[in-house]
């Protein structure tokens, strides 16, 4: 062997050709889904995003029929108003629905989450602080959860 030239060390270059494959796939496998799941669409705060999948139909459906479909979208309800909870809840939410809905294991129809329900919550207070200053709080300090009488507003003639 010549001074000042390497040999690859075999096991080197094989783990690290299995490494480059593997990430290869990984990457090429999210690229694909993401293309195919229209994963563009949910960075924007367009309401036909959130029909991508057929289980929203009808709450795309019930929001269009709804009072609120000419001031607020599905963003202004379910997800946090400043910039890093939102895209933060939108990556939750895209990991846990295209969970479910790849495992089918999601109930139909679907059902929003408790933590969900609370961003739902701190939105209806924020969007409606003026009225609701006055209403009747609840031991916790916050208006009784608002859903609970006014479960349609959102989605008119949903369950």
């Amino acid at each position: 062997m010549q001074r000042g030239t390497s040999r690859p060390i075999a096991g080197v270059s094989l783990g690290l050709a299995v490494l480059c494959v593997l990430v290869g796939a990984f990457a090429g496998t999210g690229v694909q889904t993401f293309v195919t799941a229209k994963g563009w669409s949910y960075l924007s705060d367009d309401p036909q995003a959130c029909a991508n999948c057929h289980v929203m139909n009808e709450h795309l459906d019930g929001w269009q029929h709804s009072s609120h479909a000419s001031v607020a979208t599905c963003n202004d309800c379910h997800v946090p108003s400043d910039i890093v909870g939102k895209y933060l809840a939108k990556a939750e939410h895209g990991y846990r629905h295209s969970k479910a809905f790849t495992l089918q294991n999601f109930r139909e129809p679907i059902r929003i989450t408790p933590a969900d329900l609370r961003i739902v919550q701190d939105n209806c207070v924020r969007c409606h602080q003026r009225l609701v200053e006055e209403m009747h709080i609840a031991p916790t300090g916050q208006p009784s959860e608002c859903v609970h009488c006014h479960r349609t507003v959102g989605h008119a003639h949903m369950r």
